[in-house]
Formats: structure tokens, C-alpha cells, sequence
């Protein structure tokens, strides 16, 4: 098993104000410049993960719609697809 740091903090809300805490996030994403496609950082950072495995899940599971370009040596992601995930995903339905 692995070792864990002791002093993580660790943030409790209740459920009612997560799911209002999603929904703004997913508001300033909304509102946040509107480029139409981001890169993968940007999609992460949107998401708020940084497991590339996750990612790669929701991507290969058709949660997140993408765009191969240049020859299919770089994809981007729609960056309307990540914050309609964000809304309906299950954690944050009411």
C-alpha cells in the first residue's frame, strides 16, 4: 500500500452545496472566453483532474467530444462537451 503524507487537507461539503459549487464552476467555464476547442491541459484543467488515465477514460467512453487535426497528430477537445459533462454528470444531478 502506498504512504500517504499525514497532513493532507482534506475540504467536507455538504452534498447540496457541492452540486452549487459544480454549477458555478461550470458557469465561469461557460462564460470563460469561449474558444469553441481546447488542448488536452486546458480540457484537464476545466474537469479539474490531473489523472491522463481519467481523461483518457471519459474520452474513449465518448464523454468528451474530440477533434483529430493536423494529419490526427493533435486533438482538440470541445470545450461545450466538458461542461455538459461537468452539468450531468452524476455526482452533481439533483
Amino acid at each position: 500500500m502506498a504512504d500517504f503524507a499525514t497532513n493532507v487537507p482534506i475540504i467536507c461539503l455538504e452534498s447540496e452545496t457541492f452540486k452549487t459549487l459544480v454549477k458555478e464552476l461550470a458557469k465561469e467555464i461557460r462564460e470563460d472566453d469561449m474558444v469553441p476547442f481546447v488542448d488536452e491541459k486546458e480540457a484537464m484543467r476545466l474537469l479539474r483532474i490531473t489523472s491522463k488515465t481519467t481523461f483518457q477514460k471519459y474520452r474513449d467512453s465518448g464523454n468528451i467530444d474530440f477533434r483529430r487535426i493536423m494529419g490526427g497528430k493533435k486533438i482538440l477537445y470541445r470545450r461545450r462537451s466538458i461542461i455538459d459533462f461537468i452539468e450531468n454528470s452524476p455526482k452533481t444531478k439533483e
